[in-house]
Formats: C-alpha cells, structure tokens, sequence
C-alpha cells in the first residue's frame, strides 16, 4: 500500500470512493464534471502552477496488488480565500436580574468565518474493505491520515501558520442529521443532501445570504440535536482519534450543517511535523523485516511524493535500510533522501 499523488486517470476510482462516501462527507460529491476538476486543480498545485494560496493537494491510497484506489485523502493550502469558509462558534451569553436574584448562562451559536486563511486536512475516505483490525490492511487509515504531515513538513513554507479538519457529524439510523432538522432546515428551502451537495460543490454563498447574522440560542433547538453539538458519526470516530493524537484539539468551531466539530492546531506543533526526520537511503537484498512496522517513510519530491510503511528503523548513522520492493515502492535510490516519522 502506497500513497501517491492523485493522476488524471484516477477519475473512475475517484468517483467509485465518492459513491461510497456517502451523505455528509462534503468535500468528496458523486458529481463526476467535479471530480475531474478537482483531479485538475491538483496536477495543477503539484505541479506548482498555481498560487500557493490556492493550492488543493489530493492524494490515493493504492493496492500494488489490485491497482485500485483504497483511499483518499488531501491537504487544502488555504481556506475561504475564493469561496467563503463558514462554520460556527460556539459562545455564551449571560443574563442575570438583580430584581429576581437569578443569573443564567445560555450557549449560543455565532456565524463564522474565523478560519479563513488556514489550512486543512480533508477528504480522508477508506473503503470499508480496508478497515478494521480484523483486515489484515490494519494501518491504512494511520497511512492515509499521517502522510499528510509529512508533506506539510517536507514542504512547510507552502503552508500558513495554522491548520484544521472538519470531521462528520452524527447522523441517526435513517442517515438524518438531527441537528439540521433542528436548525438548518428552518432556514434553506432544500434537504440536507442537496445543501450538502451545493456545498461540496463550492456553490457556498448562500450560506451567508440565508443564515441569521445574529447569535443562536441553542435551547430553542431539539434536545437530540443540541446533543450533537461537536460530535462526530461513529465511522469518524478513529480519525479524530488520529488527529487528537498529532495535537488537533476542538476550540468550540462547528459544521454549519451537521454540528460536527472543526478541530485546529499550529502547524508546528503538530507532533508528527516536529518530530520527522530526515535519513540517506541504501537499499539492500538482507534487509530484516520488523513484526509490526512503526515507521513511515516519505519520498521529498513534490511532483513524485509518495509514502509508505517501512519494515524497521534507521540507523544511529541517519540510514534508513530499504529492501528492493520497499525502495521499488517509494521510487528511490541509494542515496536519496526519505523523511521518517516513527508512529
């Protein structure tokens, strides 16, 4: 399994993921005119032929063994610089009467556009036959969700100071957010899927034409929907736990449309870009394969980036032994440099 930047062939495995998707999951529509643009606009910013600031990186996880696209995932440079990037943050308001001797706090919800500038880490789909410890492809989430670290930190004067992920929230059994029952609805004359799919789409201005400019009281929300206030769906669940890992923490940021909470770092302090590293490659037939490989491996070309797991670790000499299908895999050479990341 290897990470990859994605190519302009990649449209039909591009559009089998986004079918599998599913509601919810904006950044990946079933809309294939789509697709193959955003299959363009990333050649474009791999291949640096468009302003940093509007750069979107895509990447796929491909099976060597099958050729099919296992995953995805993608790095935006810069969000709400050419289409608005709204959310809500979450206050409070307090009200009190000296009269009454009663003081009460209310939580409320505030248009937003806070995070306009920052980067994002985006678009993460595994096919379900990829999942799960039971799959003998156990680390292919960790490969998909990691990988982009080790580009930002290849390439981090591309990249602004912070950066955020939106994760899905929840949805109940008959895939219906109760949050946007409780809220959304009231205020766009469409369903969930359709404000979903004009989202995904870029089509984002009516957000801030149609929702209320003034603060939300979120006790005038259903109970079940209140509840959902910066939660995720349950399939969502084992990425955020990556992220919480690498620093990302929840700061009160939700979806407009799910309740689904935004969460944010510094770049620099995300552990996996603090703690990669740079090693020379040597490739040899007797290299000794590790149990359980802890190590990601990351070429430093741009145009050719790609990632993989590594069977063991450098040396004390700043070597990282390759065998033949490990380097074969990531491209290199003996004497090429990898950046590693011990997980």
């Amino acid at each position: 399994m290897r990470i990859r930047p994605i190519a302009r062939d990649d449209l039909d495995g591009l559009q089998a993921l986004a079918q599998q998707a599913g509601v919810g999951f904006t950044s990946l529509p079933d809309n294939r005119e789509f697709l193959a643009g955003k299959i363009e606009s990333a050649a474009s910013a791999f291949e640096e032929r468009t302003p940093v600031d509007d750069r979107l990186y895509f990447f796929v996880l491909e099976d060597e063994v099958s050729g099919e696209l296992a995953g995805c995932c993608a790095i935006e440079g810069q969000v709400g610089r050419e289409v608005p990037f709204y959310n809500y943050r979450l206050g409070t308001l307090a009200h009190s009467s000296v009269q009454l001797d009663l003081h009460r706090t209310i939580d409320t919800l505030f248009l937003s556009s806070d995070h306009t500038g920052d980067a994002e880490v985006c678009s993460l789909f595994l096919r379900p036959e990829y999942r799960g410890e039971a799959n003998k492809h156990l680390r292919n989430g960790a490969l998909l969700s990691k990988a982009r670290w080790l580009f930002i930190a290849q390439f981090r004067d591309r990249f602004p100071d912070k950066v955020l992920a939106e994760m899905r929230g929840v949805f109940d059994e008959n895939n219906t957010s109760p949050f946007w029952e409780s809220l959304g609805k009231h205020f766009f004359p469409m369903d969930f899927s359709e404000a979903d799919r004009l989202t995904g789409l870029g089509q984002k201005s009516f957000i801030g034409e149609l929702m209320p400019k003034f603060p939300i009281y979120t006790t005038f929300m259903a109970e079940e929907a209140r509840a959902c206030i910066g939660q995720v769906h349950r399939h969502t669940r084992p990425a955020l736990e990556m992220l919480k890992k690498e620093g990302l923490r929840w700061e009160g940021y939700i979806d407009i449309f799910d309740g689904g909470p935004t969460v944010e770092a510094y770049i620099d302090d995300v552990r996996a870009i603090r703690n990669s590293r740079l090693c020379h490659v040597e490739i040899s037939n007797s290299a000794a394969e590790e149990s359980v490989s802890r190590w990601l491996a990351a070429t430093t070309h741009m145009l050719n980036f790609t990632a993989s797991w590594v069977g063991r670790a450098p040396t004390d000499d700043n070597t990282i032994v390759l065998s033949e299908q490990e380097a074969q895999r990531l491209g290199v050479s003996t004497g090429d440099t990898l950046r590693l990341l011990e997980t």
